[in-house]
């Protein structure tokens, strides 16, 4: 865990995050009314979030 902290590793699985999440949905919103984007967010958000649960594989700590 100290070479992730010292490296910074989590902060560019987070870029990383955020590169795929606009290469797949895309960086801008379509819809202009205030309402309508929070949903469009939620939604893209909410399919973003599955597939990579989907991709994630299950992993357990040894000792």
């Amino acid at each position: 865990m100290n070479w992730q902290k010292s490296s910074g590793y989590n902060a560019r699985a987070g870029e990383g995050g955020m590169s795929r999440y606009k290469r797949i949905i895309g960086d801008t919103l379509h819809v202009h009314s205030r309402p309508a984007q929070r949903v469009e967010a939620e939604i893209a958000v909410h399919g973003f979030s599955r597939m990579l649960a989907l991709g994630r594989p299950e992993s357990v700590r040894a000792a």
